[in-house]
Parts: C-alpha cells; structure tokens; sequence
C-alpha cells in the first residue's frame, strides 16, 4: 500500500530473491521511460524502496505520480 509522507508517495517491495527484484525494477523503468516519469528508488538484494514524486512541482504529488503509482501495482501483481 502506497503512504504519503512530506509530501511524497512511498512504497516497499518484497520478492524472492535478488532476480525477482532486478526483474520487477527493469518492468519499472520501461513504464516509467514510457511515462517520462522515473522514480526514486533502492533495492538492497530481495527488497525494494520506492519514493514518487514530481520535481517540476516542487516536490509535491502530482497525477503523474499517481499514474505511475498504479502501474507500478499492476506490476507488481502479475
């Protein structure tokens, strides 16, 4: 489930393994190239940190973020 928190979207992740992860992240990062909207992000092994947020907003949530929130989901649950 997704959190806001100052003024961000935040969002933990949990896999298998190491493989599972890398291959949830790269779905990400072409939906994310796709959206012109990258997230920040850390994987450490088998867990991954996932913080949303729009820069030309000063930094605030906006509908691009939640778009990308959702996609992110739609990934995660195939």
């Amino acid at each position: 489930m997704w959190k806001e928190e100052n003024n961000q979207l935040k969002r933990s992740f949990e896999f298998k393994d190491f493989i599972e992860a890398f291959t949830f992240m790269t779905e990400v990062a072409f939906a994310a190239e796709k959206m012109d909207h990258h997230p920040n992000w850390n994987n450490v092994y088998n867990k991954v940190d996932i913080t949303l947020f729009t820069h030309e907003a000063k930094n605030s949530i906006t509908e691009k973020d939640l778009k990308l929130s959702k996609e992110i989901d739609r990934i995660f649950k195939k």
